[in-house]
Order: C-alpha cells, then sequence, then structure tokens
C-alpha cells in the first residue's frame, strides 16, 4: 500500500512555479530561445505558457532547475536539460500584444536526447510510441508523412481543395516572436485545414505564420509544409492551419 501511495504521488502534477529556458529549431534555418514559468510538473512532463506559435509533435529543448526528487537523469546537476514532445498547445487567455497571442503549452519529457531523426530535420513530428524509453520516460515514434498531426486512431478523408482566389495577408514570426514580415496576396486553392498561397517570402518548411481574410473574418496560425514554385515560376506557400478550421460554409 505504501509504495501505491509513492507511485501516485511522484505521479501527481506539483504547482512549482520554477523558471525554463525553451529553446526551439523551428526550421533548418531558424531558432529561437524564450523564458519561461512552468505552471506545474511532474517527473514525466510539464506546462508553461510562451509567446511563440508551436505545433503538436514538434520537439523542445528544456533547461530548468528541476527537483532532484522529480529527475530521471543528472541527478547531481544545477540544471536539468530534457527533451520534450510537445502533446497540447492552445491560445492562452490573456493576449499581451497586437501581433501574437501567448500559448499554453504541455510537453512529456523523453529524455537526455533528440533522436537522430530530428538533428536531420526539426521539423519531423513524433508520437508517443507504447514502450517507455530505459529511464521510464515516453519514447518517440515518427510520424509520416501521410499522418502527420492525425489522431492514430483517426479515419479522417482528405479535404476536398477549392481553386479559388481568396485574398489574404501572410504575415511571418521572426525569433523574437515578433512580425518580421508582410504580404498581401491570394490563394490558388483552399481547404479547410489548409492552403496553398502565392507569395513572395522565402520561408523554409516548418516556419509559422498567420493567415489573415477580411472576406472570412478570420485570423488563423498556420505552419509552412512546403515552398515551391510552380510551371509558371510563381512560389507557392503550402500551408496548413492550426488549432482551427477555415469557414467554408457556402463553397462546399
Amino acid at each position: 500500500m505504501e509504495e501505491d501511495q509513492k507511485s501516485k504521488r511522484i505521479r501527481e502534477r506539483l504547482e512549482l512555479q520554477l523558471p525554463v529556458r525553451v529553446y526551439c529549431r523551428e526550421s533548418l534555418d531558424q531558432e529561437w530561445v524564450e523564458m519561461s514559468r512552468l505552471s506545474d510538473v511532474t517527473p514525466f512532463g510539464t506546462r508553461f505558457v510562451i509567446g511563440h506559435p508551436v505545433e503538436i509533435g514538434r520537439l523542445l529543448h528544456l533547461t530548468l532547475p528541476m527537483p532532484r526528487q522529480l529527475r530521471c537523469f543528472d541527478h547531481v546537476e544545477d540544471q536539468y536539460r530534457v527533451w520534450a514532445l510537445i502533446r497540447h498547445t492552445s491560445v492562452h487567455p490573456s493576449q499581451t500584444s497586437d501581433t501574437l497571442p501567448r500559448f499554453d503549452v504541455g510537453v512529456a519529457f523523453i529524455g537526455k536526447r533528440a533522436p537522430a531523426s530530428y538533428d536531420l530535420d526539426p521539423t519531423t513530428r513524433y508520437w508517443v510510441a507504447a514502450s517507455p524509453t530505459e529511464a521510464g520516460l515516453w519514447s518517440l515514434q515518427e510520424q509520416s508523412e501521410d499522418t502527420a498531426g492525425l489522431d492514430p486512431s483517426s479515419d479522417r478523408r482528405p479535404d476536398t481543395r477549392h481553386h479559388i482566389p481568396v485574398e489574404v495577408v501572410l504575415e511571418a514570426f521572426d525569433e523574437k516572436g515578433k512580425v518580421s514580415a508582410t504580404e498581401q496576396t491570394v490563394t490558388e486553392n483552399i481547404s479547410r485545414r489548409g492552403a496553398a498561397v502565392f507569395t513572395t517570402l522565402n520561408l523554409a518548411r516548418g516556419r509559422f505564420v498567420r493567415v489573415t481574410s477580411a472576406q472570412y473574418q478570420i485570423s488563423v496560425l498556420a505552419v509552412v509544409r512546403a515552398n515551391r514554385a510552380g510551371a509558371d515560376k510563381v512560389a507557392r506557400l503550402h500551408v496548413e492551419f492550426l488549432g482551427q478550421q477555415w469557414p467554408l460554409e457556402g463553397i462546399e
């Protein structure tokens, strides 16, 4: 009975508002660091608020003064340096600027080192695998291009893409989470979950943008999945919307 109670206590979320350094490689050519404070923590994960957009399935590197009794490794180090998988993200109720809202982020600790696939491509997304690591933390399974971002049990069918020009404003963010580039453009095609947008911006796969439409009265965050030139030599950004769908009532 004592062992069960001890095991239960160690898994309970403790409201320790510890400082945390959050490092993210957003793409091969973009990275950022932000300081935050934990909302709560267990030996296997934590929550905090940041000002940079992120997506479920990406990896972050955290540095924090974790209590030693909660650590799964590096028990004698001053700072606990751990890789973490983003399991949840949502817009924080309080917005502190007119450029970006802030985000509640929940992560699962996955260990001392990132997978080799992350080193090759930091935009790689992962699932939590069935078996834990040797340290008792979460192990990872790489998402495929076909299933990335979807629940493994989902049978969602592909959305219909509508080849219509929707006037939008594209905003790209820099390493400080501020708008660094803006352009007015139109979509080549659009669906509820993504779009192809004509662009002059040189944004790599994995970067985050905001897409705003006066016609649809919507402003939505999106992640760049590809940047390609068509047969007409004009570049298109292929973006996936994050957190909400595009309202296409009246078209579908």
